[in-house]
């Protein structure tokens, strides 16, 4: 569509205002990329972006993510104006409680906003998660006669976000991967919340980008003309992500702070009066949008809707000519019943005795095949995490079909890839590593907590099992760290039968992650239990392993690979006691008080925890009374079983522990 840059620049000064009114109502925010990329925004929401405000989760729109997030004005001014479901009085309510317009975007809470973010570089991984999954999409539903798949990505990124590690990691897989749906806008203007940026960085970006594989352009961010040609070159361009280098001036519009780090947060607002009127905003009228803008903004809303309704003819043409893919797509967002996978997933011969990654590893190919859209990813460990899809192939650039993405040593960027694909809602991503590595990926499993992503994390190596290669690698704080987060699934299967509980489990999980923490060292399966038990009661986070057979006087908790010590030590100690599975706080925690007090009777507080990590949140189930057999320091290196003997993780030690009750 031809440029009309007098109505554009219009839109762009008003959008500055709209910043300028909201930051300065609630002294508190950021100015200085709504202000220095206004331009971009008015190109970009009023020309070249391919979207429709009132379906904003249609499948072919072009994604925009703002990676810079606490620029946040910017892109609910261009939500509003673009005719959104976010209304001029929303963006007067900019951080106030229960708004749509919250300090940082926030999946779910504003229509057009496509991923959290805030932490920097965190939005540059879920763009590279969104192009994938773009592709991914194109590959497996696409057909030679009908395209319903063929939309870009393109996020906006700051110097914060370009310095940080996840946005390294991220650019160099897009790179390997010719993610050329991908287009980053680089908001250059030399300025860090600090400082001058030439304060912390001297590199040359634009040639490190062409080193990595990235088709590279510069550009003046303020000039019209230039943006929309270089958006459009880039949505025509093949084989390469895209990097547009917008050079631009922080706090454009605010003369006292403009091009200073001054202009990055609010200091330029104390400016406001002067600045509107710079602007030539009227004086006596805030949150002001002119009558033209707003009738520009709604003739292009419906330039916007005739293509989303011809695509929509192509769409229902496509359905009827495929009904079968048509199904599985729009069956994309269903749970999976935990029933169904657990009775299409194999029983183990009862004398197994495997690791419960290993164990994992069968009941991925079960489930999966039932699961044609769940996809997985390694940090270059399939080997050891063994989660690789075997009835497929790798994802890369001349299969973008495949379900298996080798991400290479990159967990944090694998993790937030693993959220943009899950932002996007077609494909179910999980993704692996050892355990102890979660803390590479721990900041985007935040993130998926707070946004309710059902990613699946099949995370190795749980304990001090791993033996020889030491307290490096022997997560004994890892799992209570993950328990803490807020909505996060931490799944500690027992035996093989609880690890088929604990995938169905997870994959029946859509309002949130989920990480399953498997053994390296082989485990016994508890034929004590009886299999549907272990199956089943994976879903209710603790149940009943083993009953008293006699008036009940001691309780035994355990998860994981230490379930078989506190089973082996009920046998020592008598008919009154119970033995407890708790493989997941969190779903336990999340049972009616009924069921919680069936499993724990407040009435018996002789109550001993085992678990190979450290022993503080198993307070909560023993009581002051009770007493917790845990690993309250570092590992060691030796054999997996001496270290366990060596840092007292025995049966024997559960005996001891409960006789001194």
């Amino acid at each position: 569509m031809p440029l009309q840059t007098d109505i554009l620049a219009l839109a762009a000064n008003q959008a500055r205002g709209l910043a300028i009114d909201a930051v300065h109502k609630c002294n508190s925010g950021h100015l200085g990329l709504p202000l220095g990329c206004a331009e971009i925004g008015a190109v970009l929401f009023g020309n070249v972006l391919s979207y429709n405000p009132d379906a904003p989760r249609w499948l072919n729109r072009d994604r925009f993510v703002l990676s810079a997030g606490h620029g946040s004005m910017f892109i609910y001014s261009w939500l509003h104006l673009s005719g959104y479901d976010l209304s001029l009085d929303e963006l007067t309510k900019f951080r106030v409680l229960h708004s749509k317009t919250p300090g940082h975007p926030e999946f779910h809470e504003t229509p057009g906003v496509e991923c959290t973010t805030g932490p920097l570089g965190q939005g540059i991984a879920n763009a590279t998660g969104l192009a994938l999954s773009g592709q991914m999409a194109a590959a497996r539903f696409n057909t030679a006669e009908h395209t319903i798949f063929d939309s870009h990505v393109i996020a906006i990124a700051g110097d914060g976000c370009m310095q940080e590690g996840v946005a390294l990691e991220a650019i160099s897989f897009a790179a390997h991967q010719k993610l050329d749906n991908l287009i980053l806008i680089y908001d250059s203007n030399d300025v860090t919340l600090d400082a001058m940026a030439n304060k912390s960085q001297s590199g040359d970006d634009a040639k490190r980008f062409k080193a990595l594989g990235w088709d590279v352009q510069v550009i003046d961010g303020h000039d019209f003309f230039a943006v929309q040609k270089a958006v459009n070159k880039a949505k025509k361009a093949t084989g390469k992500p895209q990097l547009i280098i917008a050079k631009t001036t922080i706090a454009k519009g605010i003369p006292e702070v403009a091009g200073t780090a001054k202009g990055h947060g609010e200091g330029g607002a104390k400016f406001a009066d002067a600045a509107r009127a710079g602007l030539g905003l009227p004086a006596d009228q805030h949150f002001f949008v002119s009558d033209d803008v707003s009738a520009y903004f709604a003739d292009h809303k419906k330039r916007l809707v005739r293509a989303y309704k011809k695509w929509g003819k192509t769409f229902e043409a496509w359905k009827a000519a495929n009904p079968e893919k048509a199904a599985l797509l729009e069956g994309r967002s269903a749970a999976p019943a935990s029933a169904h996978l657990l009775e299409k997933t194999p029983l183990f011969p009862a004398d197994a005795k495997l690791a419960t990654r290993a164990a994992g590893q069968q009941v991925l190919q079960a489930v999966a095949a039932e699961l044609p859209l769940l996809i997985g990813g390694s940090a270059d460990l399939y080997g050891s995490t063994l989660n690789y899809i075997a009835a497929d192939k790798d994802f890369d650039d001349t299969n973008r079909a495949g379900r298996n993405i080798r991400f290479g040593i990159r967990e944090h960027a694998m993790a937030s890839i693993a959220n943009g694909v899950a932002y996007d809602g077609i494909f179910r991503p999980s993704v692996a590593t050892f355990l102890v590595f979660a803390d590479y990926s721990r900041p985007a499993m935040r993130l998926a907590s707070l946004a309710k992503l059902p990613v699946v994390y099949i995370y190795t190596h749980d304990s001090v099992g791993v033996g020889e290669d030491g307290p490096t690698h022997q997560p004994v704080e890892t799992v209570s760290g993950l328990r803490v987060i807020p909505g996060f699934d931490v799944i500690r299967p027992g035996d093989p039968e609880e690890t088929a509980g604990a995938y169905a489990a997870a994959l029946e999980r859509i309002d949130g992650p989920t990480l399953l923490a498997l053994t390296r060292q082989a485990l016994p399966l508890l034929n004590d239990v009886p299999v549907d038990v272990r199956r089943n009661g994976v879903s209710k986070g603790a149940y009943i392993a083993v009953k008293e057979t006699s008036e009940l006087t001691h309780i035994l908790l355990a998860s994981g690979s230490e379930l078989q010590y506190a089973v082996n030590a009920a046998k020592i100690l008598g008919a009154g006691v119970r033995v407890v599975s708790v493989p997941c706080f969190e779903r336990f925690n999340r049972q009616s008080a009924d069921y919680r007090e069936s499993v724990l009777p407040t009435a018996c507080r002789k109550r001993v925890a085992i678990e190979a990590g450290v022993s503080g949140l198993w307070y909560q189930y023993v009581g002051l009374d009770g007493k917790v057999i845990g690993i309250d320091r570092f590992g060691m290196s030796a054999p997996g079983a001496t270290v366990f003997k060596e840092l007292g993780i025995t049966t024997e030690a559960v005996v001891a522990a409960a006789q001194a009750l």
